[in-house]
């Protein structure tokens, strides 16, 4: 997506690249199983996304400091134990066409008035947040073209934690929303395009706009980078390494195009631009107090 920017504490975002601006079409016909309303992307070397898998564009997300409720610790990458990387030659890389890569989102600054989100209607429970962040996880979003792609249950509850702990009912300044924090426009393009009626401040659909543009990223820079879709934490010497893991959560919080390195024969490497923000992501997966909830 190119340059993306955020300003550290504060929620961010979600903008979806939509296929019927770009015209894309093709591919997997019915390939989105109908749990929760996916809007996932396809990203293919050859024809772009398929018809049944929805092309979407990203929130960009931010710490939950500032918001009123999250981690109550900054974890450090001392905290972690590296262990040795081994080295693995990389599948060749899939020429991602250029009309698939999304554009830079239309980020809209917080008012100056504005020093802290608010909170509309009623907050789910814990154990109602629980369940639906498994839920989306749990959803197989190119059952037919790219069924290996998993999302980490422990990696969706604890973005969940990081951008609003676990807070249904929150708005932030910029306009980020809800559990995953995810931008209003993005949900508009979604149901527009899809004909979806996913609303964005109920906790169910939030999450799976969340859990399904962490699939996208995964397929989308696995692909460019030539990685496959792994995102084995094993796989990552520390939280600072450039391993498919640490680079979507990176691109979760600042966008894609901040994470990826073009080189001269035109493929990518992988780079992480916000290292205490992969590195809070990365302790909360397996020290958060929400994975006891």
């Amino acid at each position: 997506m190119g340059g993306w920017t955020r300003r550290i504490g504060v929620a961010a975002g979600v903008l979806l690249l939509v296929a019927a601006a770009t015209g894309c079409g093709g591919g997997d016909s019915g390939d989105v199983e109908a749990v929760g309303a996916p809007v996932g992307v396809t990203v293919d070397g050859s024809a772009g996304p398929s018809a049944g898998e929805p092309t979407s564009a990203a929130p960009t997300g931010s710490t939950a400091e500032g918001l009123g409720a999250g981690p109550s610790r900054t974890p450090t990458p001392s905290a972690t134990t590296s262990k040795p990387k081994t080295s693995k030659p990389k599948a060749p890389p899939k020429q991602v066409p250029k009309a698939d890569v999304p554009p830079p989102p239309a980020i809209q600054p917080a008012p100056a008035s504005c020093t802290a989100p608010k909170y509309v209607g009623t907050q789910a429970s814990r154990a109602e947040v629980k369940a639906a962040l498994t839920t989306a996880a749990g959803v197989s979003y190119w059952p037919v073209s790219a069924p290996e792609i998993k999302v980490p249950v422990a990696l969706v509850k604890a973005i969940a934690w990081q951008e609003s702990g676990w807070q249904s009912n929150i708005e932030a300044c910029d306009g980020g929303v809800g559990l995953m924090q995810v931008m209003p426009g993005t949900a508009d393009q979604v149901n527009n395009r899809f004909d979806k009626s996913l609303d964005i401040r109920k906790y169910q659909d939030n999450a799976t706009l969340g859990a399904n543009y962490l699939a996208w990223l995964i397929r989308y820079l696995g692909d460019l980078s030539g990685l496959g879709y792994s995102i084995d934490p094993a796989d990552c010497v520390d939280h600072v390494d450039p391993c498919l893991l640490n680079a979507v959560i990176s691109s979760y919080n600042m966008g894609p195009g901040t994470v990826l390195v073009e080189k001269p024969d035109g493929t990518y490497d992988l780079k992480v631009s916000n290292i205490r923000y992969t590195d809070n992501v990365r302790t909360l997966m397996t020290e958060c107090e929400c994975l006891a909830f």
